[in-house]
């Protein structure tokens, strides 16, 4: 699986982290940055993995600032991503299991990094569930359409 994973300065520490994890598990690693720790705007990198995520080039992405909500808002903006806010594997699951969710979004500042690993293991191993649920994805992208 290939994966973006981008962040802003204050998340840089635990992307690298994750970045580190994820190789370490075989999975393809597109780093769209930021890549120092000087002060940078989390919806450049929100963008950056975003469009990755909704044209195709990746199947999932990863975004980690503060505390995760402003790249949660600013990924969301874009069509066809669904990103969600996770700070524990339960939501991480349901939120793929549920809402087919293609982005994870996380707070470095909220989160230790054990835990979030066990988010990113947990978001990654789990699969849609269809059914139903495909109803309401399939209204989630109606939505975007009619915006």
């Amino acid at each position: 699986m290939k994966i973006a994973i981008g962040s802003d300065h204050a998340g840089l520490a635990l992307k690298n982290q994750i970045k580190e994890h994820l190789l370490a598990r075989s999975y393809e690693v597109v780093d769209v940055g930021t890549h120092t720790e000087e002060s940078c705007d989390y919806p450049d990198f929100a963008l950056g993995v975003g469009r990755k995520v909704a044209r195709g080039e990746v199947e999932r992405g990863i975004l980690i600032c503060g505390s995760g909500i402003g790249m949660s808002i600013a990924a969301n903006k874009v069509p066809g991503v669904r990103a969600a806010l996770c700070h524990e594997p339960l939501s991480a699951r349901l939120t793929r299991q549920d809402n087919d969710s293609n982005v994870l979004t996380m707070g470095a500042r909220i989160i230790g990094s054990l835990m979030a690993l066990a988010v990113v293991d947990a978001w990654l191993a789990e699969p849609f569930g269809g059914g139903r649920h495909q109803r309401r994805v399939d209204k989630i992208k109606a939505i975007e359409e009619q915006a």
